[in-house]
């Protein structure tokens, strides 16, 4: 062996340090592939990306003393299989084609800034047992926490109705005139229970324009999320219980799963619950999310906060007294249209 590795130039210690190498980077990759599989497997899903599983096994990498990058991290991903693909959708929810009011858009170039300041709402197909079902949701735009859901058989609007309950229950104490509702205009969010609901609560009501689901691009974004990591791998099994199943994918989205967009991958519930701020930014809902620094309070922002009525009623930051104007300007204006 001696005279081999002369041959090559190299030490006998040198090649067995080389196997010793191998042997111990073979070892950390599938030390690396076993943390994965343990979150996916926890986490009921194999739609994880790159990016949440790298933020989730860092303290695990840290622990076993293991230096991974985030491309090598793909690359280890990519050659075992483990890379996500797209999927395609094949079923459609929305019919906004009815004689029901429509609402106007309060929330373009609108500032988010607090939780249950905007819900957005809209529906989604589940594929579950052989059956087409839907699924009804209602989003904090800050937070993004699932708040109110409901698994149906139909596209009635007592199945939407039964959802918006949920969220008022789990969000017991909103002030009046302090939130918005926002939705397409589908003929369930249209009908008259649902927005006697929300006007019973005093809560603005908010549409998008025909054809423009990039005004409501937040709630297409966490039906795409719950799509692509949950649903789609569900529906080729059978005997799944469907209301337990989608309670517990909701939970586990809104506890576990580490969210980019609010900052150092926090979860829904962290920012909604325990008060944890998302960047030092404000969301700007608009055909595009943009993000800008709190240089200035929100209240001098006109041009950036979503008016209603009258240019001196801005809703990112009114006070009590200005609300309750507001109020009674909106409800002259429902009964006059």
């Amino acid at each position: 062996m001696a005279q081999l590795c002369g041959l090559f130039g190299k030490s006998r210690q040198g090649y067995y340090k080389g196997i010793n190498n191998v042997c111990k980077e073979a070892f950390e990759e599938d030390l690396v592939l076993s943390f994965v599989l343990k979150i996916r497997k926890k986490a009921k899903t194999s739609r994880w990306g790159l990016r949440k599983m790298y933020s989730l096994i860092k303290k695990d990498l840290t622990l076993h003393k293991i230096k991974i990058g985030r491309d090598k991290l793909f690359d280890l991903l990519r050659m075992n299989g483990l890379l996500v693909t797209k999927r395609k959708r094949r079923f459609f929810t929305t019919q906004s084609h009815h004689w029901l009011r429509k609402y106007h858009n309060l929330v373009e170039n609108m500032v988010v800034s607090r939780p249950n300041q905007l819900w957005v709402s809209d529906i989604t197909y589940v594929e579950l047992n052989r059956e087409v079902m839907y699924l009804y949701l209602i989003t904090d735009a800050y937070s993004q926490k699932i708040v109110g859901w409901n698994l149906s058989f139909d596209l009635k609007a007592e199945s939407a109705l039964d959802a918006l309950k949920m969220a008022f229950q789990s969000q017991k104490y909103i002030e009046p005139y302090s939130l918005i509702h926002h939705s397409d205009r589908g003929v369930q969010y249209c009908s008259y229970d649902y927005t006697d609901l929300l006007k019973k609560k005093k809560v603005w009501i908010s549409m998008t324009k025909p054809a423009s689901p990039h005004e409501n691009a937040i709630a297409e974004r966490v039906n795409g999320i719950l799509k692509e990591e949950w649903l789609d791998d569900i529906a080729r099994e059978q005997g799944v219980n469907a209301q337990k199943y989608i309670s517990q994918i909701i939970k586990i989205y809104n506890d576990m799963r580490p969210h980019e967009g609010l900052g150092s991958n926090l979860t829904p519930n962290q920012v909604h619950d325990e008060g944890f701020l998302r960047h030092d930014t404000e969301r700007v809902i608009g055909n595009k999310y943009s993000w800008k620094k709190k240089t200035e309070p929100v209240k001098i922002r006109s041009e950036n906060s979503n008016t209603i009525g009258p240019n001196d009623y801005s809703l990112a930051s009114c006070s009590s007294a200005e609300l309750a104007s507001a109020s009674s300007w909106y409800c002259k204006l429902s009964q006059t249209s």
